[in-house]
C-alpha cells in the first residue's frame, strides 16, 4: 500500500482534479497534435497523466523522480514508468524517440543545457520535442489581475525569480535559450499559448458544466494569435531536429 501523499504534492494532486488542471491537461496534450504508433519519451512525467494518455495509442516511457509522484501515478493503460531522471537518460541509445514531452519541468532544473543535450541526442531526426514553460508577462498579468499578489508581480517585473509550493523556485527561462541549450541541434518550428484566457476567470465561472468545453474550444483558437499568445500563462514551444545541424 502506497504512503498518503505529502501536504504539497496532495494539493497539486487536488489542482489536476479541477476544472481548470483537467483543461490544463487536456489542451496539453491537443497542442503536440494526434500522435499515433510513436516511441514517447514524457521526461518529467508527474503523476502521469499525460503519459498514461498517450500510451492508448503509442510506446511510452515515462521518467519521474519524485517518488511520490511516481507512486500516486494515474495508470489505466500500459506505459513504463522510471523513477530517475537525467543519469537514467545517459544510458538510452541515440535515435530512439519520435516524440519528447517535457511539460513544466525545465524551470525546476538546474542542468538545463545538459538535458538539452541529451534531448537532442536521443531524438530521431526529424523528431520534436514539446515543452510546456511559464510566460513571464502572461504570469505578471494573472498574478497582478486575478490573485492580486503585487509583491510577486514586483518581484517579476524586476526579471526576479519566485517559487511554487510545490515544486520550488521557477527559474524563468527564454524560448531562445531552449535552441543555444541543444547546442543549436534543435531548432523552435512553432510557439503558442496556454492558459491565455482561463486563469484570469472568476472561479465561480468554473462550474458552469459547459465551461470546460467552451474554454477548451477559446483557447485552442487563441492558441496562435499573436498577440494573444505573448500574453498567455505558459507558451507551448515545439523544437525539431533537423538531419543538419542548424548554424
Amino acid at each position: 500500500m502506497n504512503k498518503p501523499l505529502s501536504e504539497n504534492m496532495q494539493n497539486f494532486l487536488n489542482y489536476c482534479n479541477t476544472p481548470g488542471g483537467r483543461l490544463f491537461y487536456r489542451l496539453a496534450l491537443a497542442m503536440p497534435g494526434e500522435l499515433k504508433d510513436r516511441t514517447i519519451l514524457d521526461f518529467g512525467s508527474g503523476f502521469g497523466t499525460t503519459a498514461d494518455a498517450l500510451a492508448a495509442n503509442n510506446a511510452v516511457i515515462a521518467i519521474e523522480p519524485n517518488v511520490e509522484m511516481v507512486e500516486h501515478r494515474f495508470q489505466t493503460n500500459t506505459y513504463t514508468q522510471i523513477c530517475g531522471g537525467i543519469e537514467w537518460l545517459k544510458n538510452e541509445p541515440e535515435g530512439k524517440y519520435d516524440v519528447i514531452i517535457c511539460h513544466n519541468v525545465l524551470e525546476y532544473a538546474a542542468n538545463r543545457e545538459e538535458i538539452l543535450h541529451e534531448f537532442a541526442r536521443v531524438l530521431k531526426d526529424d523528431g520534436f520535442i514539446s515543452i510546456i514553460k511559464h510566460n513571464r508577462i502572461g504570469k505578471i498579468m494573472q498574478k497582478a489581475v486575478f490573485e492580486y499578489k503585487p509583491e510577486e508581480v514586483m518581484t517579476l517585473l524586476n526579471g526576479d525569480d519566485t517559487s511554487s509550493q510545490s515544486f520550488g523556485t521557477i527559474h524563468e527561462y527564454e524560448n531562445h535559450w531552449l535552441e543555444a541549450w541543444s547546442g543549436n541541434s534543435l531548432k523552435i518550428s512553432k510557439t503558442s499559448g496556454l492558459r491565455v484566457f482561463y486563469g484570469l476567470q472568476r472561479n465561480e465561472l468554473k462550474t458552469d458544466p459547459d465551461w470546460e468545453n467552451t474554454m477548451f474550444e477559446l483557447e485552442m483558437k487563441a492558441a496562435d494569435v499573436p498577440e494573444l499568445k505573448e500574453v498567455a500563462f505558459f507558451q507551448h514551444v515545439v523544437l525539431k531536429k533537423y538531419k543538419e545541424k542548424i548554424s
